[in-house]
């Protein structure tokens, strides 16, 4: 495996040129396999008005510590520097984030020095085309304190079949022992009234600017009537809810598009070795987000 060393990350709007292209050029057709490629930031400590910044558009505390989904999100710039510098064999516009996993090993202080690495996992089958991952991994002095999967779907014709749900995300029911699946007892807690111009406060947090994200208009490019919401910023909303061990994981599976403004319900449900939550419309309770939080 090749790696590639970095003293910073680097800057997310430096790969949209690329991503720009392959709105004018097709791009060539790749054999279907993910380079083998590690991406590294060798040393670096947060910029504490960034995580600031991030911590108020997400609703966290500033409790001296760093949220184990900010570091996923700071790889992010990493991903887009390897779908684009690397032979990636799929097209960037159209990939669907459909899952995402983070584990925190223990809590990370915001003066902490850091290493970020970053390199593609699986490619597996999907039932509306293959998926693959980004596996994500973060050590202080060798230590992993923290690790993230994150799931992306290119959609196109295939023969083979997965076990997913009919909207085309990873099946998030919990399933007994018979085989049966249960759906967890949610109980509301909050009402969220999410702001139209959210993915615009994101995205300059985040360097997340695609264009689904930004505005009904440019939304609208792209099939969908209104923005819609970050999934990472999603997650992070509803995480920041919860009650969190010093040492946990938390996957996530995005559903149905989340537009803005929108007004949604969060729900939980807690057992003993888990909280499950749920993110749904309040009009029509159709799901944005179901995920699993639990203690390691």
């Amino acid at each position: 495996m090749n790696t590639r060393h970095f003293n910073q990350f680097p800057k997310p709007y430096l790969a949209y040129s690329k991503v720009i292209q392959g709105l004018i050029f097709k791009k060539p057709k790749l054999e279907k396999v993910l380079p083998q490629v590690e991406y590294v930031v060798d040393a670096f400590k947060v910029e504490q008005k960034h995580l600031k910044a991030y911590n108020q558009v997400c609703g966290f505390k500033n409790n001296g510590y760093i949220p184990a989904i900010y570091l996923a999100v700071l790889s992010q710039s990493l991903q887009m520097q390897m779908m684009t510098q690397e032979p990636f064999p799929f097209a960037l516009l159209g990939l669907v984030h459909i899952r995402n996993q983070v584990k925190q090993f223990r809590k990370v202080g915001t003066n902490e020095q850091l290493s970020l690495s970053c390199q593609f996992g699986e490619l597996k089958p999907h039932d509306k085309g293959l998926q693959f991952d980004f596996i994500t991994t973060a050590k202080v002095a060798g230590e992993v304190v923290m690790q993230g999967v994150t799931t992306y779907l290119s959609r196109q014709k295939t023969s083979q079949t997965a076990p997913q749900t009919s909207n085309g995300n990873i099946d998030s029911t919990k399933k007994n022992d018979k085989g049966d699946q249960a759906t967890p007892s949610y109980q509301l807690q909050q009402q969220w009234d999410i702001a139209e111009n959210t993915g615009r406060r994101y995205a300059k947090i985040s360097g997340d600017f695609n264009l689904i994200h930004i505005h009904a208009f440019t939304a609208k490019a792209f099939g969908f009537k209104q923005a819609i919401a970050h999934g990472m910023w999603t997650k992070a909303r509803a995480l920041a809810q919860l009650t969190l061990a010093d040492a946990y994981e938390a996957d996530v599976w995005f559903k149905l598009p989340l537009y803005l403004p929108s007004t949604v319900e969060f729900l939980t449900a807690t057992s003993k070795e888990s909280t499950d939550f749920l993110i749904q419309n309040k009009k029509n309770q159709k799901p944005h987000v179901a995920g699993t939080v639990k203690a390691r």
